[in-house]
């Protein structure tokens, strides 16, 4: 069974020093600004009309800043203090709250026109803790979204989801929640410019078209956030395979304690993860084989 690429919780992941790394740079700014001008157009907001939108994720305000220049005022949410410090020292427009998306909204019925969310959601279905289940943080996160959202109205996501299993979570706690709409997956042929968006629908509506054609200049690969991730998930594993060398005879009496209730819980905790090919269980599960000479 292959170990899962864990990576930290956004608001430790995202310190002082990253908040701040994160909203110089030009080219996370370049692509933000290209997303987020990409989700409005899905959002398909009134012309010449000012609405209310909510930014889920809003970080230090780089989305906020297009919904400004559009016209709409707009509330921010974010889970890591410093990202929402970076926003104020910035003087964004927006109102801004931190607020655990997995934990739901206590907004009143119907009150945006519409949410917007920049790579975010992808966060929900990581299990920081053993109390985080991602089906259950999903299902609060749209069933309270859905309710604060006005009829007929759209909310917008970009995100990266690791794989096919992890797509269908999402969409499925959205669409229990009561949302219609589905995937739009932007250049769906390229590596690079390959840009997926869930829209959904609070009332009858029709899923956009996706884009196709030349490629937008989003070369994702060179930016700071992804390529952070990608360090820190390998000197996870460094750490754990010296940690391992150098514990491996104390820890051994400690694994055969209980090794199938140890086996299940991880596997358990990979399904929740929307990890794919976790075994199935059966009698044999944990069973050590007898000695033959």
């Amino acid at each position: 069974m292959s170990r899962p690429e864990e990576i930290s919780p956004p608001e430790i992941f995202y310190g002082d020093t990253e908040a701040h790394k994160y909203t110089a740079n030009t080219r996370i700014k370049s692509i933000q600004s290209q997303m987020t001008q990409r989700a409005l157009e899905l959002l398909a907001l009134p012309e010449d009309e000012t609405a209310f939108v909510l930014d889920i994720g809003c970080g230090s305000g780089l989305s906020g800043e297009l919904l400004d220049e559009e016209g709409h005022v707009w509330v921010g949410c974010d889970i890591a203090p410093s990202m929402l410090e970076v926003a104020l020292e910035r003087e964004v427009e927006g109102d801004l709250f931190l607020q655990d998306i997995g934990q739901g909204f206590g907004f009143r019925p119907g009150t945006f026109d519409g949410a917007i969310s920049i790579s975010v959601i992808q966060w929900l279905l990581n299990a920081d803790s053993n109390t985080h289940s991602p089906p259950q943080r999903l299902a609060r996160f749209f069933t309270t979204l859905h309710s604060c959202l006005r009829n007929p109205s759209r909310a917008v996501f970009q995100f990266y989801p690791s794989s096919d299993d992890q797509v269908q979570m999402i969409t499925t706690a959205a669409q229990r929640a009561g949302f219609g709409g589905g995937l739009v997956v932007d250049y769906p042929n390229s590596k690079k410019a390959r840009k997926m968006y869930l829209c959904l629908m609070v009332g009858q509506q029709e899923v956009p078209k996706a884009l196709d054609g030349e490629e937008m200049d989003l070369d994702e690969e060179n930016s700071y956030g992804l390529e952070k991730r990608r360090e820190e998930i390998r000197n996870e594993r460094r750490r754990r395979k010296d940690s391992s060398a150098s514990g491996k005879k104390g820890k051994k009496g400690k694994k055969d304690i209980n090794a199938k209730e140890w086996i299940m819980k991880k596997k358990d905790l990979y399904r929740a993860r929307g990890k794919e090919g976790v075994p199935t269980d059966s009698k044999y599960t944990a069973r050590k084989r007898k000695v033959y000479f």
